[in-house]
């Protein structure tokens, strides 16, 4: 039997994101991925089962990585204004050092992986944001709201900079590329609509 080789495995890994978020899943094969990592498609079988094990392996290994990057230094007892600001440091670091991971999950979230995968994560994550929320309510920090309200409001402002980013345009095809300033002026405003 073959042994694992943590160079290789570490070059499917990174190789398999970069063929999924470029050609999608349709267009994605072990075949392909093997030449692209100049292996023989039996090496990948020492790694993973068949295709499918390979994209949720991965999957869940990026997102248990994500979740502990985005929850560094960050506790739900935190006022919700230096909680708030933490998750976006924690959280743009993480799409900044890792955009093919982060890319990658997020055409996971509507894929057909992306139960299996999201699964793994999202009971850690859940319980904690959502002690971190209703800790700031109880203390009259924000108002009480649905989660998809919060999240919306909250994050999808940074996520929507870092797409900018990613694509080295903003709207109107204006050419971007994130700084400090863009990041925390809109986190301010993010912050004023939120707390009371």
């Amino acid at each position: 039997m073959r042994t694992r080789n943590a160079g290789k495995e570490l070059l499917v890994k990174q190789r398999a994101m970069e063929m999924l978020v470029a050609d999608g899943f349709e267009g994605f094969s072990v075949n392909k991925l093997a030449k692209a990592c100049d292996i023989s498609v039996a090496t990948l079988y020492i790694y993973y089962k068949d295709k499918d094990d390979l994209i949720t392996k991965i999957g869940m290994e990026e997102g248990k990585y994500m979740t502990s990057v985005v929850f560094r230094d960050f506790d739900p007892e935190m006022s919700f204004a230096e909680g708030l600001r933490k998750q976006w440091e924690n959280r743009f670091a993480w799409m900044m050092q890792k955009p093919t991971s982060s890319l990658f999950l997020e055409s996971l979230r509507s894929s057909s992986y992306g139960e299996t995968v999201f699964k793994c994560m999202t009971d850690n994550f859940k319980e904690m944001m959502e002690q971190f929320t209703k800790n700031a309510v109880r203390r009259g920090e924000i108002n009480k709201m649905s989660l998809e309200a919060f999240w919306a409001t909250a994050f999808a402002p940074l996520y929507t900079l870092v797409r900018f980013h990613n694509e080295g345009r903003s709207i109107g095809g204006k050419p971007f590329t994130m700084s400090s300033k863009v990041l925390w002026e809109t986190f301010d405003v993010v912050l004023k609509g939120l707390a009371k």
